[in-house]
């Protein structure tokens, strides 16, 4: 994989920004930058929030929100994925000892 950089122009709030980026990670970049401009023009239009910088502050604090959700959802489908792999295990381990075992 090459380590090779690529300039990466991206909208936000009526605002071009160049950003170097790793070439293999453009198009995660793209997709952010379209999220985060699409959570500014939201909070924007609900009026009540003036100023690109609170507006900036906003949608970081939404965005971590949403992130932090994700990573508890995420850890807690591990935790009950876990438990039931172990509780399949424990049932093959059962049934295995029950059987009558076959000689080589």
């Amino acid at each position: 994989m090459s380590n090779e950089s690529t300039s990466v122009t991206v909208q936000i709030m009526d605002n071009e920004y160049r950003i170097v980026c790793p070439a293999a990670e453009r198009e995660e970049l793209l997709a952010a930058a379209e999220y985060l401009n699409h959570t500014m023009l939201d909070i924007r239009s609900t009026g009540k929030l003036l100023g690109m910088e609170r507006i900036a502050v906003m949608a970081a604090l939404n965005i971590s929100y949403e992130l932090l959700k994700c990573k508890k959802e995420t850890a807690t489908l591990g935790e009950l994925t876990n438990a039931r792999v172990r509780e399949l295990l424990h049932k093959m381990e059962a049934t295995l000892s029950k059987s009558p075992q076959m000689e080589v």
